[in-house]
């Protein structure tokens, strides 16, 4: 926005790529991708992707496949963000977050959960401090660790089930 608030829209780890515009066509994006947790990832440029592209054959079917999941995604992000409460959807975040990890900890302040949300941050604070009293997760100074990831499902709205279904659908199909 002009006065810099964003939102998120979409949760990208070791499964995605960040720069769906390059391979689309595009020259340039709107967005910006924020780093959440620590990993490693691979840079690559915009010119020297759009060579692979027309030398590699699977490549453009594969990125369009992971498309698909991510606009998904992005589309039941925005459905969850109206219709469901802000404990459905922090749940959500913390298993989308889980799902793209190679941990059960994430290192994030509730007010960076609260923009990611585009929530006020006394709201997370009541939802995590509802998950951590009934068990399911950890939560001290900025680190969240995940105790009960069957707790958790069982609380989450069914935005986290369409997403984690068209994603494993979309990987099942690429092998």
């Amino acid at each position: 926005m002009e006065d810099g608030a964003s939102a998120e829209v979409a949760i990208v780890g070791k499964e995605g790529i960040i720069g769906i515009s390059l391979f689309m066509g595009g020259e340039t994006t709107i967005n910006r991708a924020v780093v959440q947790s620590e990993g490693a990832a691979f840079k690559l440029s915009g010119r020297m992707l759009r060579k692979i592209l027309l030398d590699h054959g699977t490549l453009p079917r594969l990125l369009l496949r992971y498309t698909q999941a991510f606009l998904t995604q992005m589309a039941q992000t925005a459905v969850c963000n109206r219709h469901h409460t802000i404990d459905q959807q922090l749940c959500r975040w913390l298993l989308l977050s889980l799902d793209r990890l190679e941990t059960d900890k994430l290192v994030m302040t509730q007010e960076l959960i609260a923009n990611m949300l585009g929530v006020r941050r006394e709201g997370v604070t009541e939802a995590a401090g509802k998950l951590q009293a009934d068990g399911l997760i950890a939560y001290s100074r900025g680190q969240i660790t995940v105790l009960n990831r069957a707790g958790l499902e069982a609380r989450v709205c069914e935005c986290y089930a369409v997403v984690r279904d068209e994603t494993t659908h979309i990987n099942a199909q690429l092998r």
